[in-house]
C-alpha cells in the first residue's frame, strides 16, 4: 500500500444513512470508496474490485460481517478488515478476533477516527514492502513474501511460505507448535512428528542452522546479531 490516494476501499454496511455518510465524509480521500449494503454483495463487490481495505458492520441481512469477513480471508489472507459494530459484547470481539479482523470500531462511528485507523492499517500495510534482513545470508521479501538469497528465490511450498512468514513476523522470539499449527494447517490437525519432517525439508532448502528449535516450546528464525 502506498499513500491514501492510491487505496480502494470496500464499505460493507446495510444502513443506507451510514453509508451514504461515510462515503460523503471520506470517500473523497482514495481512488475508489465501493460500497455494499449487505454481507453477500460485499463478497462480490470484493471479488470485482478486490479492496486493499475492508470496511464493514456485523449484523447484516443475507450475509453478516463476520461470515463475509472468513470468507474474504480465505480469499486475500493480508487484506486489512476493520469491523463497525454496535455491540461490544466479549463474544462478538472474540469471533472478530478469531476471524482475523484487523481493527474493531464501536458506532457511533466519528470518520476523523476511522481515517485515523485507515491511515494506521496503510503505514502498516507499507511497511510489509521491506527486506527483511534474517540469518545464514537469507532475506524475506513482505511484498512479494518470498525467501530470497544472493538475489536468487528459494522455491518453498504454499505451506512453507506461511510457516516462514509466521517466524518473520514474530523475529528473535520462539513461535509456539499451537501457533504454527493454527496459521500453517489451519483446521488440519497435524502431528508434533509431522512439523518435524516439515522443518527438515525446509531446513534441506535453506540450511541446518537457518530455523531454531527448543524441542516442546517452538521454532524460530536465526537473525545475524
Amino acid at each position: 500500500m502506498k499513500k491514501l490516494s492510491s487505496l480502494t476501499v470496500l464499505c460493507v454496511e446495510d444502513e443506507k444513512e451510514l453509508r451514504e455518510a461515510l462515503q460523503s465524509a471520506i470517500g473523497d480521500e482514495f481512488a475508489q470508496f465501493v460500497t455494499a449494503r449487505d454481507g453477500d454483495d460485499g463478497l462480490k463487490k470484493f471479488k470485482k474490485f478486490k479492496p486493499d481495505i475492508v470496511i464493514t458492520d456485523i449484523m447484516m441481512p443475507i450475509m453478516d460481517g463476520l461470515v463475509m469477513a472468513n470468507e474474504i480471508k480465505k480469499l486475500s489472507r493480508e487484506t486489512p478488515i476493520v469491523i463497525l459494530s454496535a455491540f461490544s459484547e466479549k463474544e462478538r470481539l472474540l469471533k472478530a478476533i478469531d476471524t482475523g479482523i484487523d481493527k474493531y470500531i464501536i458506532k457511533p462511528i466519528d470518520p476523523d477516527e476511522l481515517m485515523a485507523t485507515i491511515t494506521s492499517i496503510a503505514k502498516e500495510q507499507l511497511a510489509l514492502n521491506e527486506l527483511v534482513q534474517l540469518g545464514e545470508g537469507f532475506a524475506f521479501d513482505k511484498s512479494r513474501k518470498v525467501l530470497v538469497k544472493d538475489g536468487n528465490t528459494i522455491a518453498l511450498t504454499k505451506k512453507e511460505l506461511l510457516f516462514i512468514t509466521v517466524l518473520v513476523k514474530n523475529l528473535g522470539v520462539f513461535v509456539l507448535h499451537e501457533e504454527i499449527k493454527k496459521h500453517v494447517w489451519t483446521n488440519a490437525k497435524v502431528t508434533d512428528s509431522a512439523i518435524r519432517t516439515f522443518i527438515k525439508r525446509i531446513r534441506e532448502k535453506t540450511s541446518k542452522e537457518f530455523i531454531k528449535n527448543v524441542p516442546g516450546l517452538g521454532y524460530k528464525i536465526k537473525i545475524d546479531e
